[in-house]
């Protein structure tokens, strides 16, 4: 699929959406019932870790800590059935550190694998990005390509084909800040909100409502916390 990078605010070609306001008031997403949650103060029992190159991946003490020198995938091991809005905080640290290019807060959601539908994790993968081509899911990319780039990608589980929903420059990360991610899926709505700004907003015609979150980074340090899923109070579309 073929696109033109954008500023944000403006679509990538090939789009029919409308282009989103550049900066959005914060409005909270209507929901209730807390459905899953972590506090990271007791380990990685949640989560299931793919490392492309080794490095560290911890759980203690209120935080995630991932500081890896290259692909790097966190799966929530719940599989998660929208509608639902998930929310959690990330800073990119900067101090020096072997690993600390302030790049790539990413994350994939409602992520199924191809060869195993049924079951995300029976299948193995390495934590490099190409075998992830094997999902279908949605994927945004902030601040990736050494903080240049923030994308929307609808994977379709064919190797080669990652699917451009949006493309923009900016927002980007900002070292040492902290980014309040929030992720709204329900039923043909998608959305991918920073800091109180709404980042991405798509209606899919073929939605995909349900499947497995993860943190997904590449050769970075993030520190993360306050995991959140919440049950949403909307009605599917």
């Amino acid at each position: 699929m073929t696109t033109t990078r954008r500023a944000f605010g403006v679509l990538a070609a090939g789009t029919a959406l409308a282009a989103l306001a550049p900066a959005a008031p914060a409005t909270a997403a209507p929901h209730h019932g807390l459905i899953a949650a972590d506090d990271f103060r007791h380990g990685l029992g949640q989560w299931f870790v793919e490392l492309e190159q080794g490095g560290t991946v911890t759980a203690a003490r209120g935080t995630l800590e991932v500081d890896v020198p290259a692909g790097a995938t966190v799966w929530f091991r719940r599989r998660l059935e929208g509608p639902y809005v998930l929310e959690y905080t990330a800073t990119p640290v900067s101090a020096g550190g072997a690993d600390d290019r302030v790049s790539d807060l990413n994350n994939f959601w409602n992520a199924t694998d191809v060869r195993s539908p049924d079951d995300l994790f029976a299948t193995s993968r390495t934590g490099a990005l190409a075998d992830y081509d094997y999902l279908k899911t949605y994927y945004v990319g902030f601040g990736a390509n050494y903080n240049t780039t923030t994308r929307l990608r609808r994977y379709v589980g064919e190797p080669g084909v990652r699917p451009l929903i949006y493309d923009y420059t900016e927002p980007l990360l900002v070292a040492n800040r902290p980014n309040r991610v929030r992720i709204v899926s329900d039923g043909r709505t998608v959305r991918w909100w920073n800091n109180g700004r709404l980042v991405f907003d798509y209606t899919d015609p073929g939605p995909y409502t349900s499947g497995h979150f993860a943190f997904r980074t590449t050769w970075s340090h993030f520190r993360i916390s306050d995991f959140r899923v919440w049950r949403s109070n909307r009605q599917r579309r």
